[in-house]
C-alpha cells in the first residue's frame, strides 16, 4: 500500500533550498495589527518630546510643519505599499532593495535598517524609562534595559502575543491622545486655536528657512509608518491590509500630531513650550487640572509610556526580521534564519535585544538615534527608486496588489524629497549615513558576495538595451504570486497532474512538428477541437518563461477555453530542438489558459517555478522513466497519491460509482485514471474499477484520511 509522503520523511524533495522547505513565518497579522504596528512605531518622541524643540525653530507655525511632513511621507508610503504587496516577505526595505537593485544594495538596506531601528527603539525605551521615573524612582538606563529584555521575550513567544500587546498599547495611546486633542480644542475654543498667538511673533518666526528646517526635524516622526513592511510575510491578505493599514495609521498620526501641536502652542507661553521636555503633560496640566487627583496629567503620562513602549516593542519586532531575511538569503549566518518553537526568529530577536542593551550602555542614545534618522531618509529614497526599477524591468510576475499613483512622478518626488531632507539635517548626519552605507558595502564585498549569485531586477532593464537578464528574480516573483493565492493552488496542481507529458528521445523538432503533436494529443486526451488548438499558435507570440536553465515554459491566454491544458516535451540526448535560437533545451512546456480568472497564468507558472527550484529537481526529472514518473516529479509529493483503487480504503468501498458521486475527504480530487495501459482524465461521469490506478491531489491532512478505514464508517 502506497501511503502519501508526509513532511520530510518519504519525500524526494527534501532540499533545504526548495522554497517550500524554507522557514516561513505564520500569517497571523490582521488589519488592526498592521495599523497597530505602524501607528505604534510613529508615536513617541515625535509628540511627547519634539514639539517644544520644533516650535523654537518656527514658532506658531509648528503645527503646519507637522501637517506638511505628513503629506511629504506619502510618496515613500505609496512606494513601500506597492513593493510590500508585490513581495510580501520579511525584511521590508532589505528585501525590496535586494530584489530590485541586487544584494549589494540589499545589504546596505538590511544592515542599515537594522542599525537605525535598533538605535531608535533603544531611544524610545529610554524615553519610556524617563516618563516612568516621574512616578517611580528608578535608574533610567537600567529601566530601559529591563524593558528591552521583557519586550524581547514577548517577541520570542510569538507574533500574536506581540501584536496583542501592541493593540492594547496603541488603543490606549490613541484614545488618550484623542481625548487630549478634543478637550484641548473644546476648552480653548476653535476660534482661539486658529488665531496666531501674538507672543510667538510672526507666523514663521524664523522665516521660511526655519520652517523648512522644522519640517525636516519632524518628518522623522512619521518614519515608523513604513516599518510594517518588514513583517509583511506575516500579514493576512497583504494586498488589502498593508495599504489600508498604512493609510489609516498615517491619517491618525497626522491628525493627532497637527491638532496636538496646535493645542500646545495655544495653551503654553512660548518660553515654557520651547524649554519643555514634556510638552504634552505641561499643556494638559493647563486645561485638565479640573480632574481630581491630578488624573489628567497621569493619563498623559500613561499615554506617553504606551507610546514609547509601542515604539520599542514594534521596533524589536521589525528589526529582528532584517537579519532573519538576510540569513535566508545567505548574506548573514544561516542560524539567524532559523525559526524557534513559537514560529519566530528566536536567534535574530536575541541578537537584536543584546545589541540594543549594548547601545543603551555604551552610546548617547539620543544623539545616535537622530543620526540614524538620516539613514532612514536614505532608505526612503532608495525604496522609491526601487519602484521605478521594478516597473521599468517589465517583469511579468511583478504583480503588486497596490500600485503607487501618478507613476513615475510620485516615486521621483519621493527620491528628491528624501535627499533634500538629508541635506537639511547637516554635515554630521550626512557623514554618519555615508559611513554606515560604506561599511555595509564593504561587508558585502569582502564577506557575503562569495556566497551569493543573485542579481536584482535592475538587470532586466538591460533587456531593452540587448543585454542579459537574471531569471532568478522572475522565478521568485512567480513563486510569491503562487503563495499569495495558496487556497487555490490545488486547482493549479491538477492542471499539472493531468498534463500531457511527451518523451522524445531522438529526431529533429521544430515549432511546426511540436504543434502537430500537440494537436493530436489535445484531440485524443482532452477532446479539444483541432481548429481551436491550431488557433492558439497563430497570431500573437506566446510568453516564454525560464523556470530552470535548459527548461522553458511558453504560455498564452485564449478566449473560449474552459480549462487550462499543459503539454510537456522532454528531449533526449539524440534529439535536436530548433526552437529558442541557440539555447540548450531539454524540456519545453506549452501552457494554454482561459482569460479568466485574471492572473491564472502566473499562478500556474508560480507553481511550476516553485517545484523546479529544488536542487535535485533536474536529476529526478531526467531520471524519470515514463509519464507516470514525470507527473510525480512535477507534483509536490506531500500533495499527491497514486495507487490502485483496491488499495485505498476510502475508494475500495466505492467501486463502480461515478467519480461525481464518490465521497472524498476535504480537498481531495481524482485527476487521472490509468486503465488498461491508457491514461484517462478524471471526469465526473467515469466509473471506478477495482484495477484502476488513480492519481489523487489534496492537502496532506486530507490525503491521510484516504487510508483511514474508519473514514466512511
Amino acid at each position: 500500500m502506497a501511503m502519501p509522503a508526509m513532511g520530510r520523511k518519504g519525500t524526494d524533495i527534501a532540499d533545504s533550498e526548495h522554497p517550500a522547505n524554507r522557514p516561513k513565518l505564520t500569517k497571523s497579522l490582521k488589519l488592526f495589527d498592521v495599523y497597530a504596528v505602524a501607528t505604534g512605531a510613529m508615536f513617541s518622541s515625535g509628540l511627547f518630546l519634539l514639539p517644544g524643540i520644533a516650535a523654537a525653530q518656527t514658532g506658531n507655525s509648528v503645527y503646519l510643519a507637522y501637517m506638511v511632513a505628513g503629506l511629504m511621507i506619502l510618496p515613500a508610503m505609496f512606494c513601500m505599499a506597492e513593493l510590500a504587496t508585490a513581495m510580501p516577505r520579511s525584511g521590508g526595505a532589505y528585501f525590496f532593495l535586494d530584489r530590485s537593485m541586487g544584494p549589494l544594495m540589499g545589504t546596505v538596506g538590511g544592515i542599515g535598517s537594522w542599525v537605525a531601528t535598533v538605535f531608535k527603539s533603544a531611544f524610545a525605551l529610554v524615553g519610556m524609562g524617563a516618563y516612568l521615573a516621574i512616578y517611580v524612582d528608578l535608574p533610567i538606563t537600567i529601566t530601559a534595559i529591563a524593558l528591552t529584555i521583557a519586550f524581547g521575550l514577548l517577541n520570542i513567544f510569538g507574533a500574536k502575543e506581540t501584536t496583542l500587546l501592541q493593540r492594547i498599547l496603541v488603543g490606549t495611546l490613541v484614545v488618550i491622545l484623542t481625548a487630549f486633542v478634543t478637550i484641548g480644542l473644546a476648552r480653548t475654543g476653535v476660534s482661539e486655536v486658529l488665531s496666531p498667538e501674538p507672543a510667538y511673533g510672526a507666523f514663521f518666526s524664523e522665516g521660511y528657512a526655519g520652517f523648512v528646517a522644522t519640517i525636516g526635524l519632524v518628518f522623522v516622526s512619521y518614519a515608523g509608518l513604513t516599518k510594517v513592511a518588514s513583517v509583511a510575510e506575516e500579514i493576512e491578505n497583504p494586498d488589502r491590509n498593508i495599504p489600508l493599514g498604512m493609510v489609516l495609521s498615517l491619517l491618525t498620526a497626522t491628525v493627532i500630531y497637527t491638532l496636538g501641536a496646535l493645542v500646545m502652542v495655544t495653551v503654553l507661553p512660548p518660553q515654557d513650550l520651547f524649554e519643555s521636555l514634556t510638552p504634552v503633560a505641561d499643556a494638559g496640566e493647563t486645561f485638565l487640572g479640573w480632574l481630581p487627583y491630578d488624573l489628567g496629567v497621569t493619563l498623559i503620562v500613561v499615554a506617553a509610556v504606551a507610546a514609547f513602549a509601542s515604539t520599542g516593542n514594534a521596533g524589536i519586532m521589525s528589526a529582528s526580521r532584517y537579519p532573519f531575511a538576510m540569513a535566508k538569503d545567505k548574506l548573514l549566518p544561516a542560524r539567524l534564519g532559523v525559526l524557534g518553537r513559537s514560529g519566530t526568529p528566536t536567534l535574530a530577536i536575541v541578537v537584536t535585544v543584546v545589541t540594543m542593551i549594548a547601545v543603551l550602555l555604551v552610546f548617547d542614545v539620543e544623539s545616535v538615534a537622530k543620526l540614524a534618522s538620516a539613514f532612514q531618509l536614505l532608505l526612503f529614497g532608495l525604496v522609491c527608486l526601487a519602484v521605478i526599477v521594478m516597473r521599468e524591468s517589465r517583469i511579468d510576475s511583478y504583480r503588486p496588489g497596490f500600485r503607487a499613483p501618478l507613476y513615475p512622478w510620485v516615486p521621483l518626488l519621493g527620491v528628491l524629497l528624501a535627499f533634500w531632507l538629508i541635506l537639511e539635517m547637516g554635515a554630521v548626519a550626512i557623514l554618519f549615513t555615508a559611513m554606515l552605507a560604506i561599511g555595509c558595502g564593504l561587508y558585502y564585498q569582502f564577506h557575503a558576495s562569495k556566497r551569493v549569485k543573485r542579481r536584482g531586477a535592475i538587470f532586466h532593464m538591460h533587456r531593452h538595451l540587448g543585454h542579459s537578464t537574471y531569471a532568478g528574480i522572475e522565478r521568485e516573483l512567480s513563486t510569491i504570486v503562487h503563495e499569495k493565492t495558496q487556497p487555490q493552488n490545488l486547482n493549479y496542481e491538477s492542471v499539472v497532474a493531468r498534463s500531457a507529458l511527451l518523451d522524445r528521445t531522438e529526431g529533429r523538432f521544430d515549432r511546426a512538428r511540436l504543434v502537430e503533436e500537440m494537436v493530436e494529443v489535445a484531440q485524443q486526451r482532452f477532446g479539444m477541437d483541432e481548429a481551436a488548438i491550431r488557433a492558439v499558435f497563430d497570431g500573437d507570440r506566446m510568453d516564454v518563461h525560464a523556470i530552470r536553465p535548459n527548461m522553458y515554459l511558453a504560455y498564452k491566454s485564449v478566449a473560449d477555453l474552459d480549462e487550462s491544458q499543459l503539454f510537456v516535451f522532454r528531449f533526449g540526448d539524440r534529439a535536436t530542438v530548433d526552437i529558442l535560437g541557440s539555447r540548450n533545451v531539454h524540456t519545453l512546456m506549452y501552457l494554454i489558459l482561459p482569460r479568466e480568472p485574471a492572473g491564472l497564468d502566473l499562478r500556474i507558472v508560480g507553481h511550476l517555478a516553485e517545484v523546479a527550484q529544488s536542487d535535485r529537481f533536474e536529476e529526478r526529472w531526467l531520471a524519470a522513466r515514463d509519464e507516470k514518473d514525470l507527473t510525480k516529479v512535477l507534483v509536490r509529493d506531500d500533495h499527491f497519491v497514486r495507487d490502485r483503487v483496491s488499495e485505498i480504503p476510502a475508494l475500495a468501498s466505492q467501486q463502480e460509482q461515478r467519480l461525481g458521486d464518490i465521497d472524498l475527504p476535504g480537498s481531495c480530487m481524482v485527476v487521472t485514471i490509468e486503465r488498461e495501459g491508457k491514461l484517462v482524465i478524471g471526469r465526473h461521469d467515469l466509473q471506478l474499477g477495482e484495477s484502476d490506478i488513480v492519481s489523487i491531489l489534496g492537502e496532506p491532512e486530507d490525503l491521510i484520511l484516504l487510508f483511514d478505514p474508519t473514514y466512511l464508517a
